[in-house]
């Protein structure tokens, strides 16, 4: 289905493509910044390139700007949707609705927006809690889900608190992000410091500096910014009591019958 580009509305907001820094050559010749209404909130999604459609879904405290590199190479077999959040980037910060069913469920209407009845979704860090809720409240929705880079609450194993110094310097945040207003005080002012240390600790390789700026700069620039990064922290009994009800042998109705613990990881050239 052909998304109808003529009912979205451009953005060009920082941290749109028209705004964004040092994105990879011709980049913005096949991605645009859209604004999406789903009826309850406004979402901004990057979009770009031809066949069936992918939904990325970023992690905390990033945006849909993490998946820029890897766009331009995507775009030659799906259409890519780069998804800003509820709580993100140029997307809506409302008070509440950060549990993951309420964040599966604006991507959800947001595709529909974009018109895509399927479509594949990929999703890291914070990305992998919504992708999964996606995937398990909408399976007529997602094609094939893949997903990297974290543990999914009330699933997984939860690591112990007093565990090795390697796991507290990598999983702390986890705890301190749940805090109720405090954490708002404590980092207001010192973006640089909490959010720097962040991308330090936990970066596979070091970010570029550009990059963890233009970071920075978009949670340091709105106090609605910051309050929204822990929401999906804050909402985690919400989340991991969702996370219980679910089925953890849910397939959709295209996946193989066998073995659907192991979900299908989609090819991407």
């Amino acid at each position: 289905m052909t998304p109808p580009s003529a009912a979205l509305l451009t953005a060009d907001g920082p941290g749109s493509v028209s705004r964004a820094p040092q994105l990879p050559d011709g980049f913005a010749r096949t991605f645009t910044s859209h604004y999406v209404d789903t009826g309850e909130v406004r979402l901004h999604a990057v979009t770009g390139g031809s066949g069936p459609a992918l939904l990325l879904l970023a992690g905390w405290p990033q945006t849909w700007y993490a998946w820029r590199l890897l766009m331009p190479a995507l775009a030659r077999d799906f259409q890519v949707v780069a998804l800003d959040a509820r709580g993100v980037g140029l997307s809506d910060k409302p008070l509440d609705g950060y549990d993951t069913g309420s964040l599966a469920r604006d991507a959800a209407a947001a595709m529909t927006a974009l018109g895509h009845d399927r479509f594949h979704v990929a999703g890291h860090d914070v990305g992998v809690w919504v992708g999964y809720a996606l995937a398990a409240d909408h399976p007529d929705r997602v094609d094939h889900l893949a997903v990297a880079e974290a543990l999914i609450p009330g699933l997984a194993p939860s690591p112990p608190l007093l565990g090795s110094t390697e796991n507290n310097d990598r999983l702390w945040h986890f705890t301190f992000n749940r805090l109720p207003e405090l954490n708002e005080q404590l980092v207001q002012g010192r973006e640089d410091l909490f959010f720097g240390r962040q991308f330090a600790a936990k970066a596979a390789a070091p970010l570029p500096e550009h990059a963890v700026r233009h970071y920075i700069d978009t949670l340091a620039g709105d106090p609605d910014a910051l309050r929204a990064s822990f929401a999906p922290y804050r909402a985690l009994d919400t989340t991991i009591a969702q996370n219980e009800r679910r089925p953890v042998d849910f397939n959709c109705p295209s996946w193989p019958s066998e073995g659907r613990r192991t979900w299908p990881i989609m090819s991407a050239r």
